[in-house]
Parts: C-alpha cells; structure tokens; sequence
C-alpha cells in the first residue's frame, strides 16, 4: 500500500517529525483576548475602556476578532456607562447575532439608544425566535414602531409568533423549514431543496405533511442522502413524531426534547396543522434559563441577575426577606414559651440552634430534591406516596446517625439524660424536615404554584419551630429542669 508523503500531511515535517501548528492571525488575536476558559482577559476590557476614552483609539480593532458571543460578553462586563460608546465605536460589528446573545437588561438599554429603523434591521437578521425575544418586551408604542419598519413578510411573522402565550413554543419556534407532500420520491426532493432558493439554509429533517398541512412524518436528511431517488418518501419517513401545541409552556417543550432525544420538532396549532418547529439549539438556552430560575427562586433572590436594576433587585429581595421575618418570630414565640426552662438550664440554650440548624439543611436538601423531580416530572401524583416514604427512610436514617454523634458528645460534655434529649430532639426534626421538604413543594405544585418560589421559607419555619419545640419540650418532659 502507498504511504502519504510527509511533506504533504499538516503539521508533520518530511523528516516525519512533528511541528507545533500555526495559528493564523484570527486565532493569536483572539488568544490575545480571551484566557484559557475562553473568558475575556481583564487587560484586554481595560484596554477598550481606554480606547472608548482615547479620542484617538480603535476600539473597532480591538473588537473585530472577537466571536459576536465574546462582544456580548464584553458589553455585559463594561459599565452601563460605556455601553453607548462601545456600540456606536463598533456600529458595523453589531449584528443581530450580537444582539441575540445580550443579556436582556443590557440588551433593552442598548436597543432603548437605537431608533425603530435600526432594531427592525437587526431584527430582519434574526432567525424568528430571536426576533420574537429581540422585541416582545417593548411597549406597544415601540414594538409598532419596529414593526412598521419591517419588511412584510418578516412583520406578520412576528405579529403572529407575538400572538401566542409568553414562554410558549408559538414564541419559541422558527417558522423556515422545509415541509413536503408525502407522493413525491427521494429524487423529487432533493431536486427541490436544490433548486429552491427559498428554503433555509440549516434543518436537520424534512417535515412529510398531509394535503391539509398536517405532519405526517419526518425524514431524516441522512436518511434521504442515501436512498435511490425512485423511492417514495412515505416508504423511508418516520411516521411516529413528537408534536408541539403552540401552547405549550417552554419547560414542557424542553422536557419533551431531553426524554425523547429529540433534534427539531413540529410545532402544530389547535387544528393540527404545521406552523414552525423547535431545535435542540433553542432548547439549549431554555433548559439552563429555567434551571437557573428554579435555583435562584428557591433562594429568593428575584432573577438574580447582576445587570437588573437595583430597585428591581431591592424589591424582589426584600419581600422574602419580609415574609422570613414573620415565619422566624413563630419560633420565636416557641423559645419565649419555654424561657424558664432555658434560664434553670443555660445548655440548653446552647444546643437548641444545633437542633434547628441540622433540621433546616436536611429540609433543604429534600426540598431540592423535590422541586427538581417536580420540575422534570419525575415526582407526580402517581408516585407521591412512595417519594414521601422513600425520603421518611432517608431521613431516618441521617437522623439515626446524626443524632448518635450529638448525643454521644453532648452525654460526655453535660450529662448523659441531655445527650438523650438531643438525639431523640434530632431524630425528630430531621424526619420532620424530610416530610416538609416533599410535602410543601408537593402542595405548591398542587395549588399550581411554583413550588421553588416560596417553599424554602416555609420548610424553614416548620423545622425551626419544630426543632426548638422537639427539644425544649423533651428536655421539660425528660424532668431535666423542674
């Protein structure tokens, strides 16, 4: 067999030594900027901040090799102060790829800078989800601005995309895609996506409709590569498809996407017929915006995004904050009860926040546990009761075992019958604390609530008031103090 010349192979020298690739200009101007976790160096943002004041600095070549997802960045780490110059500085670079990968408060300042002419050509650029995203947040004032500045066939796509519930797959699905009668051949439609300009530039499967436009089938573009032509599609397409409503909230959608490892999806309306589709792209960024929902809702902190005003940030705060206080001063109201024991007995009121604090985390754990199985329906009305009495077990177990450690310690630090009382004080709240941390979000969830919004405050109050009364009451009952 023929070997390859060496000379001829990237990288290897004629000797048959290897030499360490080039990069080209591109990639030492981005390695100039960007670390080894691809995060944009501080040297290099101080740098564009000094051009943005420097009356004679390029900002633009500074920018210019950066990925649109890497200027994104950049305008996101810059004060809001310097937005404005940077975008004016680099006018030409901001395309609606940018623009797509804002954040939403430094996307809204910068667009709110921008006359209607400009964001409808930014617009124009966007895929129709992005475009969606791009402008449903306006006024109606400026969204009808914007609007009236498009060309029509992109405007009624968005009117229409705008008609649909928010966070739902009629505003989260593309309306180019490539949709086909199922009596054509193999050969029929790869001479049609050949010749039609028309048709977008990236799909992963063709969508088989019925004459009433209702999907019938899809066919893999793999599939079609390596069929003859003379075969009809109906003999080579998937007729078993994951269909979308257009009112289907975007958690569902992406739910769908992970159990069925889908890569595109019909969207279909109330009649059934094919309208748009949903990619794994999309759902990429839906997944990690309700992931990261869940987990700062269970926290309380708002949307915690650290470009939000601070106003916003106040006041998404401190009402938990509030309603934190209230559930704090019931056990409060516990420990006031038990205020002669605690003054016969001083241990005792060193022990009692262990009792409420090891509580308090073992139902913090359940209650993540719970809101990420309800959120990925995992925990449902069917499978309650095993899910209550599989996390009793646990936390019997962790009580079991927690308890054995803070009672043999408190037996040899103070006396053995206070070693007693704080295990059996622990074993309680700690299986308290697993029942409260189902129970509660399960309840939420019920009342179709969010369950990760306010379920912490309330786990937080029944292990606290229960850890404090547990003990307390054990060590009044236990003749500890007279």
């Amino acid at each position: 067999m023929q070997q390859p010349d060496a000379a001829a192979i990237p990288g290897m020298d004629g000797d048959g030594s290897h030499e360490e690739p080039r990069m080209s200009e591109a990639e030492e101007a981005r390695a100039e900027r960007l670390d080894e976790d691809d995060r944009l160096k501080p040297e290099f943002v101080e740098a564009v901040r000094e051009a943005l004041v420097d009356e004679h600095g390029d900002v633009r070549d500074l920018v210019e090799p950066l990925h649109p997802a890497d200027i994104a960045d950049l305008f996101e780490i810059l004060p809001r102060e310097d937005r404005p110059a940077l975008a004016r500085g680099i006018s030409d670079l901001m395309s609606g790829e940018v623009i797509s990968e804002l954040n939403d408060y430094v996307r809204d300042d910068l667009l709110e800078s921008l006359p209607p002419d400009a964001i409808a050509e930014i617009a124009e650029q966007l895929e129709t989800d992005d475009a969606v995203a791009l402008i449903e947040d306006m006024g109606a004032r400026e969204q009808a601005a914007v609007l009236a500045e498009m060309e029509l066939e992109d405007r009624a796509a968005i009117e229409s995309a705008l008609s649909f519930p928010e966070e739902s797959a009629g505003r989260l699905m593309q309306r180019d895609l490539v949709a086909v009668p199922e009596h054509i051949t193999v050969g029929d439609l790869i001479d049609y996506m050949r010749d039609n300009g028309d048709l977008t530039t990236e799909f992963w499967e063709v969508f088989v409709v019925d004459p009433a436009h209702r999907p019938v089938g899809t066919c893999q573009l793999s599939w079609i590569l390596r069929c003859p032509r003379a075969i009809p599609i109906s003999d080579i397409m998937k007729r078993e498809q994951t269909l979308l409503p257009a009112d289907m909230d975007q958690e569902e959608v992406a739910l769908r996407f992970q159990k069925y490892a889908l890569i595109s999806a019909a969207v279909v309306d109330k009649a059934g017929r094919l309208i748009g589709q949903v990619t794994a792209d999309d759902i990429v960024h839906i997944i990690q915006e309700e992931a990261n929902e869940d987990t700062l809702l269970l926290s309380g902190a708002g949307e915690g995004d650290i470009n939000e005003p601070i106003r916003t940030s106040y006041s998404q705060r401190v009402r938990w904050l509030v309603a934190n206080l209230g559930t704090a001063l019931v056990a409060s109201l516990i420990i006031a009860a038990f205020g002669a024991a605690i003054e016969k007995l001083v241990a005792l009121a060193v022990l009692m926040p262990v009792v409420a604090s090891i509580g308090g985390n073992a139902g913090t754990q359940t209650m993540a546990v719970s809101v990420r199985a309800l959120a990925m329906n995992q925990l449902t009305r069917s499978n309650t009761r095993r899910v209550i009495w599989r996390e009793m077990r646990v936390a019997l177990l962790n009580g079991v075992t927690v308890a054995a450690l803070i009672g043999g310690a408190t037996a040899m630090i103070f006396t053995p019958m206070l070693g007693v009382v704080i295990a059996s004080a622990v074993v309680i709240n700690i299986i308290t604390a697993g029942m409260a941390g189902v129970l509660v979000p399960v309840i939420f969830d019920r009342l179709d609530q969010d369950p990760a919004v306010a379920s912490s405050v309330f786990v937080t109050m029944i292990t606290d008031s229960m850890g404090f009364f547990a003990f307390l009451g054990l060590a009044v009952a236990s003749g500890l103090v007279g």
